[in-house]
């Protein structure tokens, strides 16, 4: 019989610890689907295609999705100019 672990245990046992190549891969890229998201909810929040909102931040509708889907590094710049300036919402981030 399994015996439940926690996320961390398990992400441990998968991924390897903190700090490895294996567990950094995997961290930046739950990051970049986690920013995707949040980037598709507030979109649509805000009632803006992707197509629209690509417009008023001067990138493409292409890259807009790659971000969305976590397929795509984003630099905190871009991501600040899609959310400040494209849906018109203050961008707050925190370290702790």
């Amino acid at each position: 019989m399994n015996s439940i672990t926690t996320f961390e245990e398990h992400l441990d046992k998968y991924h390897g610890k903190q700090g490895t190549e294996s567990r950094v891969k995997f961290d930046t890229k739950s990051l970049a689907f986690r920013l995707g998201v949040m980037l598709q909810e507030a979109r649509k929040e805000a009632n803006l295609t992707q197509e629209e909102l690509a417009i008023k931040t001067g990138t493409k509708k292409s890259y807009i999705s790659r971000i969305e889907n976590g397929k795509s590094d984003i630099q905190l710049s871009t991501f600040y100019k899609l959310i400040e300036f494209g849906l018109g919402k203050p961008l707050n981030i925190s370290i702790g």
